[in-house]
């Protein structure tokens, strides 16, 4: 399930991430942090939650949730979204909608990396991610 996401990964190269921020109607100023920020993700389980933390010089985030439920999500980018996170087969599906507007990411693990694509609905963006451990420690919160 979700176990094989698990793990730290960096951001290492993305295609159309400028679009695709346009796109979800962010300011010129975070698009410009925003392109050259290679952010570190950090998927781990604790019990019935999954967790998503996000670091980099910009800002961070950390969102938790049971997979298949909605969850309240503030993004990096300061919309505030009803979101579901799912897995669909051997992909990671996140459903973000807020103001009437709907953006998808789905993350799969391709060749050892995480390859996420980000969809709303004129623009795609992927980004990939190089695994940087394969287990996170057992006292990691």
């Amino acid at each position: 399930m979700v176990d094989a996401f698990c793990a730290t990964w960096k951001l290492v190269d993305s295609e159309n991430f400028d679009d695709y921020m346009k796109a979800l109607g962010v300011g010129f100023a975070t698009r410009q942090v925003g392109n050259v920020t290679k952010p570190t993700v950090i998927i781990s389980q604790e019990g019935d939650k999954v967790v998503i933390r996000t670091q980099s010089t910009f800002k961070n985030t950390e969102i938790s949730f049971k997979l298949g439920e909605e969850f309240d999500e503030a993004t990096a980018d300061d919309r505030t979204c009803k979101s579901t996170v799912t897995m669909d087969g051997d992909k990671l599906v996140h459903v973000q909608k807020w103001d009437g507007k709907e953006t998808k990411f789905v993350r799969e693990i391709k060749d050892g990396k995480m390859v996420m694509v980000r969809t709303d609905a004129d623009h795609t963006c992927l980004l990939f991610t190089n695994k940087v451990e394969h287990m996170l420690p057992p006292d990691y919160k």
